[in-house]
């Protein structure tokens, strides 16, 4: 009877350090990679690899990557390598290495290697995430949606929607109430894409069809599950489609699906028709076209769906932070504000007395403000890619093997003091057409850069310009006691201010 006792024992002592001992083996050995293929490395903790800031939320994904950024250039490094727990990953530095894998070389990195399962959550196939044949066959089925006439014919819409935000701030000054910058943003955008994108009048600012952001941010929430699980799919991708993880909330994708669903339904059934994007998509939809791949095939409604939901989540969320953290700035910086206003009200003028389209397009300096607020706070703070193909760094001995991930961190880049002097300054004059075209144009990817550049990314500025015209015409704007300086950001995916962006509100 001991001696099976003490069989016992020694088991459940024996497979526990077995088990830990193969896990620790594992890991040391997966940590030797960059080593291997001679590549400057972090020193990498087990498990979480180099990401155990972000994965405890000690610190925000976009800053922990800006870090690694700095490091390596630091040691004069052309580029790095971490590990998200046991997978590694690719940090190009040098500005070379950094256009050959987004232009120069494209055909070697044409994924984004992002994670999307087209069968347990059809919204996570949309445009940004797919790959090969089918992202270029979609890429020239959504490209004629973003042309300028287009954008001409939605910016009434934009407009409107900029009469109601214009209101809402009238309404604060009115009960000398200071405004959360943030916060009216959101509700902007909100109206505008949903008008543009679903054909909806939100009319935010009187909560109606409150649901609209309610499950916009579900999308992009930041949670200790979701940092987990992020990372999961992130370095076991095809476990994780095997095993049916999601890389959206199931609410929200239904919510969005049945809105898409009832508003194609009704438009086809009662001949309506729309200037805005979901009536480019129902047309694709009802029209195959033959692409560059020759496929000849129409829009599903699964695409579309996916589409409308990318389309929602883009505008929504990074266009409201790039005015959000622009009014911050010209808050902080008056005399930058007031130049920005007057120019508005020059062009308006010349328009006679009229917010404008082509009036628009004339905001050079409003661009210059906008260019350096993606500067220090880019909206999406990592482009990512993945090598399809073995690829030869030119003039070096390193290899980037099929598969790899690659991590090119913005904020890092744009925070390089090599390209930007003083970078925590915020500075408009960095975008002078001068010094833009002193500087290398890849030190500055807001909106990425070669073929999988932002689509929307003309309509995205077009929304933040009328935004801005609306906000700073009638009213100066000061930076509330509420406003927690310095700003801390949230933990989210996207770069946003943790606590909000109060300002006071004064009318000219």
């Amino acid at each position: 009877m001991s001696f099976s006792l003490d069989n016992i024992c020694y088991t459940w002592i024996t497979i526990p350090i077995l088990l830990i001992t193969t896990f620790v083996i594992y890991f040391k050995w997966k940590y030797t990679y960059w080593e291997k293929h001679n590549v400057p490395f972090i020193q990498p903790q087990i498990p979480f690899g180099n990401l155990e800031n972000s994965f405890k939320r000690k610190t925000p994904p976009c800053i922990e990557a800006k870090n690694f950024y700095h490091e390596f250039k630091s040691k004069g490094a052309k580029h790095g390598g971490i590990y998200s727990f046991g997978t590694p990953v690719y940090i190009p530095i040098d500005l070379d290495y950094i256009k050959n894998i987004l232009s120069t070389d494209f055909q070697y990195f044409t994924e984004r290697g992002r994670y999307y399962n087209e069968k347990d959550d059809p919204l996570s196939a949309h445009l940004f995430n797919i790959g090969g044949k089918r992202w270029r066959s979609l890429r020239t089925k959504l490209t004629p949606t973003f042309t300028s006439g287009k954008m001409k014919t939605m910016f009434l819409t934009l407009l409107e929607c900029g009469k109601i935000l214009q209101n809402a701030v009238e309404e604060s000054y009115a009960k000398t109430k200071p405004v959360e910058i943030r916060n009216f943003a959101w509700k902007f955008t909100t109206d505008v894409i949903g008008s543009c994108v679903f054909g909806i009048e939100c009319n935010s600012f009187a909560n109606q069809y409150a649901d609209f952001p309610k499950y916009g941010k579900m999308l992009l929430k930041g949670s200790p599950w979701e940092a987990a699980r992020m990372a999961f799919i992130f370095s076991f991708p095809n476990l994780a489609k095997s095993l049916g993880i999601r890389r959206f909330d199931k609410r929200a994708t239904d919510f969005f699906t049945n809105i898409v669903k009832d508003t194609v339904e009704y438009r086809e059934s009662n001949n309506v028709r729309r200037n805005d994007f979901m009536q480019i998509l129902i047309d694709l939809k009802n029209t195959p076209t033959v692409d560059v791949e020759g496929d000849g095939e129409a829009l599903t409604m699964e695409q579309l769906t996916a589409q409308c939901a990318i389309f929602f989540i883009g505008g929504f969320d990074t266009s409201a932070a790039a005015i959000s953290f622009s009014m911050y700035e010209m808050a902080r910086n008056h005399e930058i504000q007031q130049k920005v206003r007057d120019e508005i009200n020059e062009i308006m003028v010349r328009y006679d007395g009229k917010l404008t389209y082509d009036g628009l397009t004339e905001l050079k300096y409003m661009q210059q403000v906008i260019d350096e607020t993606l500067r220090k706070y880019p909206s999406l703070t990592i482009l990512n890619r993945q090598c399809v193909e073995t690829y030869k760094i030119p003039n070096s001995d390193v290899t980037i093997e099929k598969g790899t991930q690659i991590l090119i961190p913005l904020m890092g880049l744009h925070s390089d003091p090599d390209y930007y002097p003083d970078p925590d300054r915020f500075d408009p004059e960095r975008f002078s057409p001068e010094n833009k075209k002193a500087r290398n144009s890849f030190s500055y990817l807001p909106f990425g850069n070669g073929p999988r550049n932002c689509i929307a990314m003309r309509f995205g500025i077009m929304q933040v310009k009328t935004g801005l015209c609306m906000l700073l015409k009638n009213y100066k704007y000061s930076i509330n006691p509420n406003t927690k300086e310095p700003l801390e950001l949230d933990m989210g995916v996207m770069c946003c201010a943790k606590d909000g962006i109060w300002l006071d509100v004064a009318k000219i």
